[in-house]
């Protein structure tokens, strides 16, 4: 491949050097924020070499070349401009003042759920594990894995308190995340987040059962009554407590002088952060928290399948905004409280999305005889089959329109189907094919069930559509 010409074309079909702004690249693709995006001749940028696909999202443009090429294009790219290397959270610094509020708003989540996935995928699928082995019914009829073999039980109990953990100290993930994003010291966010599961405190996940009997013991500061309530598996009052601390420590920093910083500074913006997040925060944040993860549980159980439908078919298009990235709190917050809730029920639903876009990118593969097409459409598929979508919706689908929409028709069905059968997930983990281990145990054969509709619906509707859309062009 001819690099330093593939890198010209790029610049050139962008609009010329000036329309680029800044660029880097991740693993699989070159990211830049243009100037203005109404000069990028898409149709001239699909016909380069080695182009995969291409997107905009979250004010970056996007063009996928895969692994090992991005790298080589990137480094003429930027000797041709000649600009600087940046790295890809200088780019999104750059996007950044291109978004509106609510778009900040949802990168702004991303930013504080991403750092702390693999800690709640981890405790999700240990909690998964758990829930197989003590599942009277689901080796044998009348027994689980644990009743069937006592030796074990110390081991289970043990896997018990690792999956756990993440959830009990939530609000130090959490309070270490939320800080750093919001520009404050990510170990004083960590001390927040420990004030709040502070085990000198009632246990936060009965706290309405310790209110309705009256066992609840308070601080009397200033002449308010303050609850000894600890925050455990909350989000919006950890997140919300966060901020404030992190505000208040740039503030302070802004008179402090800098040989009492170090004394004053933490001193002071973790007491006040501490005592508005008992105050005020989180008692408001609680109730927020609650509301939320009960009244979309109550949608979801109430509207059934129909519910289900409309959100399995909008799944796909909510992803294209970026408002996905939101749904990560709010299934944290349906795993913290699943005694309540039984699960999340939207880690189901975006399985049956991913798997709907795969299964349409395949379709297309079927129906187009291109090998460039085909050549990005497999792996692409395969890729969305187990998780993840962008390469399929945005190189494949969104390009194909008629698979997209097969994909969302295929999503919706499947979608429908699980919510029929209250299908919830007790972790989060690679929304599709090997979300299993993510399921409740006794929802498996119909989240099986799901993922063959979803498959069969999306990929059949695909290749006839799309083949005969290009049979007419």
């Amino acid at each position: 491949m001819n690099f330093p010409k593939i890198a010209e074309q790029v610049i050139e079909k962008l609009g010329g050097k000036g329309n680029i702004a800044t660029a880097a690249h991740c693993a699989t693709r070159l990211r830049m924020v243009l100037n203005d995006e109404s000069k990028v001749d898409k149709e001239g940028i699909d016909a380069i070499e080695g182009v995969k696909g291409q997107f905009s999202v979250a004010g970056q443009y996007q063009i996928i070349f895969g692994s090992g090429t991005v790298n080589k294009v990137h480094e003429e790219l930027i000797k041709q401009l000649g600009i600087g290397d940046v790295s890809k959270a200088e780019v999104a610094e750059a996007a950044a003042s291109n978004q509106g509020l609510l778009q900040r708003l949802v990168k702004g989540l991303a930013d504080i759920f991403v750092p702390i996935i693999p800690a709640i995928v981890a405790g999700g699928l240990l909690m998964g594990i758990h829930s197989m082995l003590t599942s009277v019914g689901f080796f044998w009829e009348e027994h689980s894995v644990v009743t069937k073999y006592p030796a074990i039980s110390d081991l289970v109990e043990f896997i018990n308190t690792i999956a756990n953990a993440p959830f009990v100290f939530l609000p130090v993930l959490l309070g270490f995340s939320a800080t750093r994003k919001f520009g404050g010291n990510p170990f004083l966010g960590a001390a927040l987040g420990m004030l709040l599961v502070h085990p000198a405190l009632a246990d936060g996940w009965n706290y309405a059962k310790t209110l309705m009997e009256g066992n609840i013991q308070y601080w009397n500061v200033f002449g308010l009554e303050i609850e000894k309530v600890g925050y455990q598996g909350t989000v919006i009052p950890t997140i919300i407590s966060a901020w404030v601390l992190a505000s208040l420590e740039k503030t302070f920093r802004k008179f402090v002088p800098s040989y009492l910083d170090n004394l004053v500074t933490p001193l002071f913006s973790l007491f006040i952060a501490g005592f508005l997040a008992f105050t005020v925060i989180g008692p408001v944040g609680r109730e927020a928290g609650s509301l939320i993860a009960t009244g979309l549980t109550w949608l979801y159980d109430t509207l059934g399948f129909v519910g289900g439908a409309i959100f399995g078919t909008f799944y796909a298009p909510i992803v294209i905004t970026g408002m996905h990235q939101t749904f990560i709190a709010v299934e944290t917050q349906l795993l913290a409280e699943m005694a309540q809730t039984g699960g999340t029920f939207i880690f189901p639903i975006a399985a049956m999305s991913n798997i709907a876009q795969g299964a349409a990118c395949l379709g297309v593969a079927l129906a187009l005889k291109d090998p460039k097409v085909r050549g990005l459409a497999v792996p692409s598929g395969i890729s969305a089959l187990l998780g993840i979508t962008e390469p399929a919706m945005f190189g494949v689908n969104l390009r194909y329109r008629q698979a997209f929409f097969a994909a969302m028709i295929g999503s919706g069905l499947a979608s429908a189907f699980i919510a029929f059968f209250n299908v919830k997930a007790i972790a989060l983990g690679a929304a599709g094919f090997l979300g299993v281990p993510s399921i409740k145990p006794d929802s498996l054969a119909m989240y099986s069930i799901g993922m063959m509709i979803s498959f069969t619906v999306a990929f059949g509707l695909s290749f006839v559509m799309v083949k005969r859309a290009n049979a007419k062009a």
